[in-house]
């Protein structure tokens, strides 16, 4: 079991990050005071397709490692055996810019009552960048590696420990050849320290944890990453196999050498005991307004109210507002650039009477497969889905409930008086 003990140097990183985004974001409570969390400053991030360097969260649990891009490699190992250069992968590949609404797996942790451990994330915890970089089928087929199914592409950070536990996770070969890439850039800049550079992997649609930072390894096998599977000492198994896997409380999950089926929400519909966090589940946020202040309608009596839908590997078809906690419902517009893997903008003029509303929003996939209103309670597991929650979880993983992410919002008189006047 790898241990979550407090790491010395984690505050003085988020200073460094707090003083180089320039206030564009701020901490967020971490239970075990070990990872470095910081998530956007201001609500109205999310009311753009494009999210800022300077906006864009953070988290990650170890130290970041002192990358040199003229030094550092990828090993490819597995089923092929090549090296690497930072450069070889930037300049010997073609180079394609991919839109990712990046999720970490833990987002909503903070909403569960009760509380689970570790990082207390509210709904900040997500973010769209561009990245830059090579499409991982470019340099697989160049060193002859085809998609085949039932193969599995680990990959492994090399962010140092404080343990003997190595980070290591694995998604299917097939994912990784339709589109991911190793990137290089962010937002048409070099990747920043914290946000993987010299190299990280990209997973478009997917969860946080499955975009590994600082890569060093790229390994080919039959099976998912299990204990011994690396050639390497350590624990290799558990951020897989024990973190971010979806369970009741006081019930661990066995691992798996494979799984038919990496939706997230299919396998939480059953498919799957313990789920694994790999394709995002619908969710949206509304980013304006934000409730910091009150708002005055516009001259024909409306307010407009934008955010942001996401739902991994399927499109977002719907989006509804209610102005009212959730008792009635109107369609909201999709709107903006369409692309798979990144979260839709979303607007809907309200027309907005003076007082104190309460604002949600909630998505639907193209599935058909909806927002849950609330969490549930930790003995409910299974039956939440069909009662319109979603399940507690040991570890706070995958929530995408909307009424937590609701913002309350006073409307003042367009001319400018107070509702009680």
């Amino acid at each position: 079991m790898v241990a979550e003990t407090p790491r010395e140097s984690r505050h003085d990183e988020i200073e460094a990050i707090l003083e180089s985004k320039a206030s564009g974001v701020k901490p967020v409570r971490d239970e075990v005071d070990k990872y470095t969390v910081v998530g956007p400053a201001r609500r109205d991030t999310f009311a753009n397709w494009v999210t800022p360097i300077e906006e864009h969260f953070v988290c990650h649990r170890n130290d970041i490692p002192d990358g040199d891009a003229d030094a550092w490699t990828v090993s490819l190992t597995g089923q092929v055996e090549a090296e690497l250069s930072v450069s070889e992968i930037a300049d010997g590949y073609p180079t394609v810019a991919v839109a990712h609404t990046m999720e970490c797996a833990g987002n909503g942790r903070g909403q569960h009552d009760p509380e689970t451990g570790s990082v207390q994330w509210g709904f900040e915890a997500v973010a769209t960048a561009i990245w830059t970089g090579a499409p991982l089928e470019s340099i697989l087929r160049d060193h002859g590696v085809a998609a085949a199914e039932g193969t599995w592409l680990t990959a492994v950070g090399g962010d140092p420990a404080d343990g003997d536990d190595v980070f290591a996770r694995s998604i299917p070969l097939e994912k990784a050849i339709d589109d991911c890439i190793l990137a290089f850039e962010m937002n048409g800049e070099a990747l920043p320290r914290e946000h993987g550079y010299p190299v990280r992997l990209i997973v478009p649609g997917w969860y946080g944890v499955n975009n590994v930072k600082w890569v060093e390894e790229l390994r080919v096998t039959n099976s998912m990453v299990g204990q011994g599977s690396l050639d390497r000492p350590g624990e290799h198994a558990y951020w897989q196999q024990e973190a971010y896997r979806i369970h009741p409380r006081n019930a661990p999950p066995e691992a798996n050498e494979t799984i038919e089926t990496v939706d997230t929400w299919e396998q939480l519909e059953g498919a799957v005991d313990h789920p694994y966090t790999f394709d995002a589940n619908a969710m949206s946020v509304i980013g304006t307004p934000d409730g910091e202040s009150p708002v005055t309608p516009k001259a024909d009596g409306t307010v407009e109210i934008r955010g942001v839908a996401w739902a991994g590997d399927d499109a977002v078809a719907r989006v509804e507002i209610s102005t009212d906690g959730g008792a009635t419902w109107d369609d909201a517009e999709l709107f903006g650039p369409d692309y798979a893997g990144a979260w839709r903008l979303f607007r809907y003029d309200w027309n907005a009477e003076a007082g104190r509303h309460s604002l949600v929003s909630r998505a639907t996939d193209e599935l058909e497969r909806r927002q849950p209103a609330t969490i549930s309670a930790p003995d409910a597991w299974r039956d939440a889905l069909e009662n319109d929650e979603f399940p507690w979880n040991e570890g706070g993983y995958a929530a995408n409930a909307y009424e937590p992410n609701g913002v309350t919002v006073e409307v003042r008189p367009a001319d400018g008086s107070t509702k009680n006047e």
